[in-house]
């Protein structure tokens, strides 16, 4: 299992989910990425992303108008 970090702090709608699908077609199942995002749509963008895609949200946190997401690879 490998983990990933993406920083798309600054990028606005699509650039995040973008960004995190370019890095999820290059993991391997049970990879880990994690990526911060200031877009405060985001939030609602990468639960419906990670339902269609049947990647698992590992977790889902905003400090500090940065919010983190932790996905996992199915």
């Amino acid at each position: 299992m490998a983990e990933y970090f993406i920083d798309a702090k600054g990028l606005q709608c699509p650039g995040p989910i973008t960004q995190l699908f370019k890095q999820m077609k290059e993991a391997q199942s049970g990879d880990i990425v994690t990526i911060e995002v200031t877009d405060p749509a985001f939030k609602r963008d990468v639960e419906s992303w990670c339902k269609k895609t049947k990647n698992e949200l590992l977790s889902l946190e905003e400090v500090n108008d940065v919010i983190k997401a932790k996905i996992k690879k199915a």
